[in-house]
């Protein structure tokens, strides 16, 4: 069964086209017939550019947003990993169906649907039709004594995120942004950072939801006999995934793949999406022209995470809650960038003439 679901990932990767230059072209052209000094609108101009060559269309557009937030219970919090129990994740979940959530409100500033998945939340939730249900299993397994997931499980984990982008490009989707719901999810995540990095534990492990000294110091331990017990195998992201990861993680990646299938730009949220986009850059690395790192997290191992794939953050404001608040608040920022360059006029347009010291307005 496990080479079966592998060949069905490997058909989504295969559908993954590189970037579209022609229409990257036409927009720089664009770019360069707007009203303003060339290059003077900085990231944003980078922006329409790399839209362009995701979508293939030199007029991209981001009306239609959507974050998929995955939630999934971890195992490894019975070491004393996180500073709040494994409760909350379930009840965090709630409050989400419910709009009360930070995402919640973010996302209705900039017109985006959220969308919940459990993907290993360790209770039984209600149905709701806001919730999609994939639950691969309750929790993880406590990785510090063993495997995390089974190699099956994470791979059905990843298939579920797949299906889950399939799904909402059926809708109509311009851009999706990743968000993340697990009471002690940095551990997995600074684990799979330290793993594909080599740095060591204690440079890429943050308080997460606010542990102190002692707790920290605890957490890295805990991080560390993890990685000494399971070996993941940085050349086998499957493995990595599987020993040192968790359901929502996998959940992600397998949504970076399904969005990148459709042509459809994935705006990567904080340390737990990041570690999710670093699964599936190292598992398929052309994937990574199809990421927008939306800003750079108060977790220290996130800013390794986004040095190691060359990804530059849109913003850096000391953000540390997950949820994909991040990411929709980037994506204003990606909605600006379309915006100017649809709406500016051209200097033939706006009877505007071109010189070497300054703008001159015909008259």
């Amino acid at each position: 069964m496990e080479e079966s679901l592998k060949r069905e990932i490997e058909a989504t990767l295969a559908a993954i086209k590189p970037m579209d230059k022609e229409a990257m072209a036409a927009v720089r052209a664009r770019q360069e017939r707007l009203t303003k000094p060339s290059g003077s609108l900085g990231r944003l101009e980078e922006i329409t550019v790399k839209l362009a060559g995701i979508t293939g269309n030199p007029h991209p557009k981001v009306d239609r947003k959507c974050i998929v937030l995955m939630a999934g219970d971890h195992g490894v919090v019975s070491e004393g990993v996180s500073a709040y129990p494994s409760e909350v994740t379930p009840q965090m979940v709630f409050n989400f169906l419910r709009g009360g959530a930070a995402i919640n409100v973010l996302a209705r500033q900039v017109g985006a649907r959220v969308v919940v998945a459990d993907l290993g939340v360790a209770t039984d939730l209600p149905e709701h039709p806001g919730l999609l249900n994939r639950k691969i299993g309750y929790g993880t397994r406590n990785m510090m004594t063993g495997q995390a997931m089974t190699r099956l499980e994470a791979l059905k984990a990843v298939l579920a995120g797949i299906e889950i982008a399939r799904q909402e490009a059926e809708k109509g989707l311009d851009v999706v942004g990743t968000g993340d719901m697990g009471i002690g999810n940095t551990t997995p995540s600074s684990a799979i950072v330290a793993t594909f990095t080599g740095l060591p534990v204690g440079m890429v492990t943050g308080r997460g939801t606010g542990l102190d000294d002692s707790g920290l110091s605890r957490k890295i331990g805990v991080i560390e006999r993890s990685i000494e017990t399971n070996r993941p195998d940085k050349s086998d992201p499957l493995d990595v995934l599987a020993k040192v990861g968790g359901f929502e993680i996998a959940g992600l990646t397998g949504l970076i793949f399904g969005a990148a299938a459709a042509q459809i730009p994935v705006v990567i949220d904080g340390f737990i999406s990041t570690a999710a986009a670093l699964i599936a850059t190292e598992w398929y690395p052309p994937v990574s022209s199809y990421l927008i790192s939306a800003h750079n997290s108060v977790e220290i191992g996130h800013r390794a995470m986004l040095e190691h794939m060359e990804l530059s953050p849109l913003l850096n404001l000391n953000l540390r809650l997950g949820e994909g608040t991040g990411a929709a608040i980037a994506m204003s920022v990606i909605e600006a960038a379309t915006r100017t360059l649809e709406e500016m006029a051209t200097f033939d347009e706006a009877g505007v003439s071109e010189s070497e010291s300054k703008l001159e307005i015909t008259q």
